[in-house]
């Protein structure tokens, strides 16, 4: 089931949910976080394997940016929360706060921001994640990032 994307333009990427500082994070913004490089090999369905550098800043210091709504200085407090990824074509994947987190997962995820040395600029981010071996969690054309804590899924009713 695909959900309908956002408009955004320009690389402009939506932060909500459980996040103190929802709102809009520019490309200005995400080209001025600290830049990573992920050399990654995945397998495409519709057109098999690829391999490509990314660089661009870790999802995780995009999200600590805008205030998570846990306490970090509690493990099981940050563990509860899931982020989801919204592609501009409707595609959307999920990654734990556990698998970015330095003190679990300690995953490198990137919003690429430069794939091969092309920018993305005009395309928006693409979201990154190493050690994937299928492509399906890679989005591209990033409009919305949204940070969830799990009691939706436990509520009754």
């Amino acid at each position: 089931m695909r959900s309908a994307a956002i408009e955004t333009s320009g690389g402009w990427v939506r932060l909500s949910g459980d996040v103190r500082s929802a709102g809009v994070i520019s490309p200005g913004r995400l080209y001025e976080l600290p830049r990573y490089e992920a050399e990654v090999t995945f397998r495409c369905r519709t057109s098999g394997p690829r391999r490509h550098r990314f660089t661009g800043p870790l999802l995780l210091d995009v999200l600590r940016g805008a205030g998570p709504l846990f306490d970090p200085e509690e493990r099981k407090d940050r563990v509860r929360f899931v982020i989801s990824v919204l592609g501009r074509d409707g595609h959307r994947a999920t990654v734990s706060w556990g698998e970015i987190d330095p003190e679990f997962g300690d995953a490198r995820v990137l919003l690429g921001l430069w794939m091969d040395d092309r920018s993305l600029t005009g395309q928006g981010p693409h979201l990154v994640v190493p050690g994937d071996r299928c492509g399906g969690r890679y989005v591209s054309g990033i409009t919305e990032i949204r940070l969830c804590a799990d009691e939706r899924l436990w509520e009754t009713g």
